[in-house]
């Protein structure tokens, strides 16, 4: 399973943006321990590239770790030659798009509009990161798949335990979850069982969500 299946499948990612990359190992186990397999990196996190070199070399494939905030082609394969096994962009770039696509490496470019929405699939990402995603919401997203509801995308930004059920529900394929999940006081200090609990609930709340909208 590549990193945008496991995306697909678990239908979250845990984003950790740091004011360095201290504990962040330890907290991807206590992530992995809530069955939250994907965690991106943000390139802003002093030291990134080289915890996500360390987290493959620790976890190998049974986690998908990423590269996020990533505004550039240069950053982008920089953090594929560290191991990162997804990109995720802020914005619609297309040459980051098509560096992640000559390595084979999943991209994940943040778009908001319509225009931007099309415009990100038709280039390659594999999935459309929907940016900011609680400016307008779930009614907002679902009104972005209405007429174009071959583009698969993930809800990112203001995503909390409180609306990630209502993402999913309105047609998000995945939701990234930064603060409210992996926050700075919960590394600060090692409350790791926390950490844990908290993406015991994410995941949770996702899968509730995708029985509900099977049993729709």
């Amino acid at each position: 399973m590549n990193a945008m299946d496991m995306i697909r499948q678990t239908g979250i990612v845990a984003i950790m943006r740091a004011k360095s990359a201290d504990n962040l190992l330890a907290a991807a186990d206590a992530l992995c321990a809530g069955g939250v397999l994907a965690i991106e990196v943000t390139i802003t996190t002093p030291g990134a590239l080289t915890l996500v070199t360390q987290a493959v070399e620790r976890f190998g494939a049974s986690v998908a770790f990423g590269v996020g905030s990533v505004l550039d082609a240069e950053t982008a394969r920089a953090a594929i030659l560290a191991g990162a096994q997804f990109i995720v962009c802020p914005t619609v770039n297309r040459k980051t798009i098509q560096m992640c696509k000559r390595y084979s490496i999943g991209v994940m470019p943040g778009a908001y509009t319509p225009t931007e929405v099309l415009q990100a699939w038709e280039w390659g990402g594999d999935l459309v990161k929907l940016f900011p995603a609680d400016i307008g919401g779930p009614a907002y997203l679902r009104a972005i798949r209405a007429p174009l509801p071959q583009v698969h995308i993930a809800a990112v930004g203001g995503v909390d335990i409180q609306n990630t059920a209502a993402f999913i529900r309105a047609g998000a394929v995945a939701v990234g979850v930064g603060g409210s999940l992996v926050s700075q006081s919960l590394l600060d200090n090692r409350q790791f069982d926390v950490l844990r609990q908290r993406a015991q609930q994410f995941r949770q709340a996702v899968d509730e969500a995708r029985q509900e909208q099977k049993a729709v």
